[in-house]
């Protein structure tokens, strides 16, 4: 293996976040319930009476914060995606006035082939509206599964990663990025996890996870929120 080749540990885990997250870092060195916002569409809405992601990353983060109050607010659409969820970002999202944010897009956008740019635009017009809410900025991108794998869909799904990522490169603070494609890819690839245990086995499509994925995505999830705590500097808390 080349030298300069990424080291990707068994079990894999996602790329750390970019930068710290000063919010939720400060609300931990206070007192008080904590405010999550999760945005997005079926992952976090639910599926096929799967327990969503939003209940299991508040389990998460309580267990790893002990004697904290988290509400992780779940305000997941199934079949939305960033166009949809612009238009409802101010009611559901920025008026409940969460420490956090978590905003997954891009998946519906290739399965149903839309236009992508459009979509883009509409991530980066919900980063300005997030950028003025004072919050700790999430975007998670879409999940590496078989419906968005095809022939006729892969080629998006590789731009929609990328389009993700440059807005949140270019918006103006700091927006870390959730890497659920190359997470799953790596669990499929170097774990060797097969499909049939990451999708929901009632789902006919192979695009939703299963309840196993959703929990360890979840909690995976947790790690990189900690982490990236861990490593804000105290004066930038607020």
């Amino acid at each position: 293996m080349p030298s300069d080749s990424p080291t990707i540990e068994i079990p894999v885990k996602p790329t750390p976040f970019r930068h710290g997250m000063p919010r939720l870092a400060g609300r931990l060195a206070g007192v008080g319930s904590i405010k999550v916002a999760t945005l997005g569409s079926s992952t976090f809405a639910g599926e096929g009476g799967i327990v969503p992601m939003p209940q299991r990353l508040e389990t998460a983060l309580r267990a790893h914060y002990p004697g904290r109050n988290f509400d992780v607010l779940n305000r997941g659409v199934g079949g939305q995606d960033a166009p949809e969820e612009l238009r409802r970002m101010q009611r559901d999202v920025i008026d409940e006035r969460p420490s956090v944010v978590i905003w997954q897009v891009g998946a519906n956008a290739v399965w149903k082939m839309q236009d992508l740019d459009a979509v883009a635009q509409a991530i980066r017009d919900g980063l300005a509206m997030l950028a003025e809410a004072f919050v700790d900025i999430v975007l998670m991108d879409p999940q590496y599964v078989p419906a968005i794998l095809t022939p006729d869909r892969i080629a998006g799904a590789i731009k929609m990663v990328r389009l993700i990522e440059q807005a949140a490169a270019d918006a103006s603070v700091p927006v870390n990025v959730f890497k659920r494609f190359d997470l799953m890819r790596n669990q499929y690839e170097v774990e060797r996890i097969s499909f049939d245990r990451v999708l929901d086995p009632g789902d006919f499509d192979r695009l939703h996870h299963s309840d196993w994925s959703v929990n360890r995505t979840a909690w995976l999830l947790k790690d990189c929120m900690a982490d990236a705590v861990k490593a804000t500097p105290p004066a930038a808390a607020a």
